[in-house]
């Protein structure tokens, strides 16, 4: 069973960002979006003042400077390989995303990576999918599986949903 990690997350963030679960890249490196092709951190860099090629820490301490968390919707699961397909429901173990956003009273916005981490979050917390403190959004995956949309047109999609998010 893989494990995910702890939540990317500073003192006052206004926007979560949660993606379904690491892949095998990201577990091996303990790092969020290790995978080359994953257009995350690209997509950080080119939308806030974030060195694409600094460290790990580095890259994590910007983001929490700009107010944005990030963690997985589950916590653990079964999943052989990295796609998202590939997760065995009945394995699935959830995050605990309440405490977190209970905890951060300023979170008032969450981004979905993707739709697998949508259709997750909404079959484990549906008590606060229909929170009205909360503002919702699905953005593109920024995973390498979904190649069938271009960086650029993901970058669009990113600056929108979290400029309404930021703002």
């Amino acid at each position: 069973m893989d494990t995910a990690f702890d939540p990317i997350v500073g003192d006052n963030p206004r926007v979560l960002i949660l993606g379904s679960m690491p892949g095998q890249t990201s577990l091996q490196d303990k790092t969020y979006y290790a995978h080359p092709q994953n257009a995350f951190w690209w997509i950080m860099a080119q939308l806030f003042q974030i060195d694409f090629d600094a460290s790990y820490a580095a890259r994590c301490q910007d983001l929490k400077r700009e107010h944005i968390a990030v963690w997985d919707v589950l916590r653990q699961c079964v999943r052989p390989g990295s796609l998202d397909s590939a997760i065995e429901r009945n394995s699935e173990v959830p995050s605990d995303i309440e405490s977190l956003v209970n905890s951060h009273p300023g979170l008032r916005s969450i981004i979905f990576n993707g739709g697998t981490a949508q259709r997750l979050f909404k079959r484990h917390q549906a008590k606060l999918f229909n929170s009205k403190d909360l503002r919702f959004c699905l953005c593109p995956s920024t995973s390498p599986a979904y190649a069938s949309m271009p960086r650029a047109t993901k970058l669009a999609h990113w600056q929108v949903a979290l400029q309404a998010a930021l703002s």
